[in-house]
C-alpha cells in the first residue's frame, strides 16, 4: 500500500472524507518537499531485525547536565562523550533542549529552536555527527508562552482550533489524570475568558490534534528534527493525545492512529529513523503502542522494570521480577522494549498495578521517604489520590545514603540492579546521573520546590572529571565498572534485542535469565544475587544440553555444569557455555 493510502485511511478516520482529504493532499506536499531537500534520508532502509543490536546503548541526558564555564553545553557535553563514551554508548538522548518555561524543558516555547542557554543547532549537528541522537517530540502541549498560544490568546483565527477550550461546568470525571493540579486552566483572550485543557500544568496547554492544521504543524517538527540528525524520536506524554468527552482521553484509537501516521511519514522519508512512545502506565497499556508490531512505535519504554528491581532488592527476593518476566511476550523481530531503571522523571508506581499489592507500593513510598526522597500522586476518578511515582535518585532509593552502609557494598547493589537491565531482552537506556553514580539532589529540591530535581542535578565536568581519575571515588568506581558490563555485554549476540529471553528459577535470591541470540547459535545464562547475603544455586537446573564449563564471561571463573554456583552478596555472573 503507497504513502497516499495509508495516510488516507488515518486522515479520513481523524477528520472525515472532506477535512481529511484536504489534509492528505497538504500532508503529501510537506513530504514531497523534505524527501526532494534530503534525497538521501530515504535512501538509507535498514533491516528491521537489525535496526538495534546488542551494541546499541542509550545514554539519557539533559543539555546541560554537565557544564564548563564560558563554553556553551552542548559542547561539553559532546567533549565529554568523546572522551569517554566513545564505542559505548551508541546513542544520546538530548532531553528537550528547546526555549522553555518549566518543567526542565518540556513546556516548549519555540520547537524549531535551541535554547541558548544550551548552545545552537550548530551544536546539536556535531553531537548527531558521532552519535546517534534521540530527540523529543513534545507533542501533547506547548509552552503557555509560545507563539500558538499567545496568538490564541490574542483571539487570532488561524490558532482558534489550535487548543482546546471546554466548557468548566463540563462532566470531565472521567479524564485520566497523571497529577493532582486542575485540568482546566482559565485564561484571559482577546474574546473573553477561555478554559483551556492542561493535563500537566498551567503552563502546558494541550494541543488539539483534532484539528488538522495542529496535525501537520507537528509534522514539520518531526520532519525538522530528522533533518538535524534525529535517528529516534520519542513522543512523549503520547497516550494523552487526544480527547473525547466523556471518555478516559488516554490510549483513544485516534492517537494510535497519530502515532500510525507518523510511522508511516519516517518509513517514506527516512527508514532509519525510529518511534520510541513514552507511556508512564500498567504493562498492558504500555505494549499497545507497538500496534501490530510493524505499524506503530518500534520501542516503547518498559515502565515496570524500575519499580519492581526496585522492589526486588528492596525484598532481596526476585519472585515477582521472575514471575512478571516470564509474562512478556515478544510482539515482532521490528520491536523491542526500552529498558531503564533511572530517567529524568521519579520511578512510577502505576505500571506495577497488578503485580504489587497496594502494601508492597507502600512499603516502596515509604522507602523512598526514608532514603531522603518523596512521592508524587494522582487524582482519581472518585475523588481519592495514590501514588504516582518516587522522587529519588535510583542509587538512593537502593542504598539509604544514610544508613552506614559500607559505599562499595552500596555501589555492588546499584551495578547489580544495572546488570539485570542490561541482560534483560530489549535495548538499555542510561541516564547520565547513574552512570555517573549520583546521589539525591535535595539542595536542588529546596531551590526549585520541584519534587523531580531531585534526579537533575547539574554538574561541572571538571570535578565529574577529577572524580573518574580518582580510583578511590564513588564515581571513578561505579563509572568503570558501569562502562565495563556495557562493554561485555556489546561483545555477546545473545543479548540481541531480537534473541531469545527465558527466565530461569534457580533460587529465590536470584534473577536468571538464559539469553539465546537470533540464530540459536549463543547462549549466555545471566545469574544476579539480588540479596545481601551469599546464595548458592544449582546449576543444573539450566536448560542446556552438552555443557562442559561454563565460564562467567565477567570474572573469568569456569564452573563446571554440575558444580554449585555460590554468588556473593550483588555478585553477577554472565555464563558462557562450552562443550569442550
Amino acid at each position: 500500500m503507497s504513502i497516499t493510502e495509508r495516510a488516507r485511511e488515518k486522515l479520513t478516520f481523524l477528520y472525515g472524507p472532506e477535512r481529511g482529504a484536504a489534509c492528505l493532499e497538504r500532508l503529501l506536499a510537506q513530504l514531497a518537499e523534505f524527501r526532494a531537500r534530503h534525497p538521501r534520508l530515504s535512501q538509507r532502509p535498514v533491516a528491521p531485525q537489525e535496526r538495534f543490536t546488542e551494541r546499541d546503548v542509550v545514554l539519557i541526558t539533559y543539555g546541560d547536565s554537565l557544564r564548563t564555564p564560558g563554553e556553551s553545553p552542548l559542547r561539553t557535553l559532546h567533549g565529554f562523550l568523546q572522551h569517554r563514551l566513545t564505542g559505548v554508548v551508541s546513542t544520546v538522548h538530548i532531553l528537550p533542549f528547546f526555549p522553555y518555561s518549566s518543567d526542565d524543558g518540556f513546556s516548549v516555547i519555540d520547537y524549531l529552536a535551541v535554547n541558548p542557554d544550551l548552545g545552537n543547532w550548530d551544536d546539536v549537528d556535531r553531537l548527531a555527527g558521532d552519535f546517534k541522537l534521540m530527540v523529543d517530540v513534545v507533542i501533547n502541549h506547548v509552552s503557555a508562552q509560545s507563539a500558538w498560544f499567545q496568538r490564541f490568546l490574542a483571539s487570532d483565527p488561524a490558532y482558534e482550533e489550535f487548543f482546546i477550550s471546554v466548557d468548566p461546568t463540563t462532566d470531565l470525571s472521567s479524564v485520566v489524570r497523571p497529577r493532582t493540579l486542575p485540568l482546566l486552566s482559565a485564561v484571559e483572550t482577546a474574546h473573553g475568558v477561555r478554559h483551556v485543557w492542561t493535563t500537566f500544568s498551567s503552563d502546558q496547554i494541550d494541543l488539539n490534534f483534532a484539528s488538522p492544521d495542529v496535525l501537520l504543524a507537528m509534522v514539520d517538527v518531526l520532519l525538522f528534527y530528522v533533518a538535524h540528525g534525529a535517528g529516534m524520536i520519542r513522543l512523549d506524554a503520547i497516550a494523552y493525545l487526544w480527547k473525547t468527552v466523556g471518555t478516559g482521553c488516554i490510549h483513544l484509537p485516534e492517537t494510535h492512529a497519530v502515532v500510525r501516521l507518523f510511522r508511516d511519514i519516517l518509513d517514506e522519508v527516512a527508514p532509519d529513523v525510529a518511534l520510541i512512545t513514552e507511556t508512564n502506565v500498567p504493562h498492558a497499556e504500555n505494549v499497545s503502542y507497538f500496534g501490530d508490531g510493524a505499524d506503530e512505535a518500534q520501542l516503547v519504554y518498559q515502565f515496570t522494570l524500575p519499580p519492581l528491581l526496585l522492589h526486588t532488592f528492596a525484598t532481596g527476593d526476585a519472585t515477582r521480577l521472575s514471575e512478571w518476566a516470564a509474562g512478556l511476550e515478544k510482539v515482532s523481530d521490528q520491536t523491542s522494549f526500552f529498558n531503564f531503571t533511572a530517567s529524568h522523571d521519579g520511578i512510577g508506581v502505576r505500571p506495577v498495578e497488578g503485580i504489587l499489592s497496594p502494601e508492597e507500593v507502600a512499603a516502596l513510598v515509604a522507602r523512598a521517604r526514608a532514603h531522603g526522597g518523596d512521592v508524587s500522586f494522582k487524582n482519581n476518578s472518585d475523588g481519592t489520590r495514590s501514588p504516582y511515582e518516587l522522587n529519588i535518585n535510583y542509587f538512593d532509593a537502593l542504598s539509604d545514603p544514610a544508613g552506614g552502609e559500607p559505599l562499595v557494598l552500596q555501589a555492588r547493589r546499584f551495578l547489580a540492579s544495572q546488570a539485570i537491565q542490561l541482560a534483560f531482552v530489549g535495548v538499555p537506556g542510561i541516564y547520565l546521573h547513574s552512570l555517573l553514580g549520583s546521589r539525591n539532589w535535595n539542595e536542588g529540591v529546596a531551590q526549585t520546590g520541584a519534587l523531580r530535581t531531585i534526579n537533575r542535578e547539574k554538574l561541572w565536568c571538571d570535578a565529574v572529571e577529577a572524580a573518574l581519575d580518582d580510583p578511590g571515588s564513588l564515581r571513578s568506581y561505579v563509572f568503570y565498572a558501569y562502562r565495563d558490563l556495557i562493554a561485555r555485554r556489546a561483545s555477546e549476540r545473545a543479548f540481541h534485542p531480537n534473541g531469545a529471553q527465558q527466565v530461569l528459577d534457580l533460587h529465590p535470591a536470584a534473577f536468571a535469565l538464559l539469553r539465546t541470540s537470533p540464530d540459536g547459535a549463543e547462549r549466555v545464562v545471566a545469574v544476579t544475587n539480588v540479596s545481601a547475603g551469599p546464595i548458592t544455586v544449582d546449576l543444573a537446573g539450566v536448560p542446556l544440553e552438552g555443557v562442559h564449563i561454563y565460564r562467567d564471561a565477567l570474572s573469568g571463573q569456569e564452573i563446571a555444569p554440575a558444580a554449585p554456583l555460590t554468588l556473593e552478596p550483588y555478585q553477577v555472573a554472565w555464563l558462557k557455555g562450552s562443550d569442550q
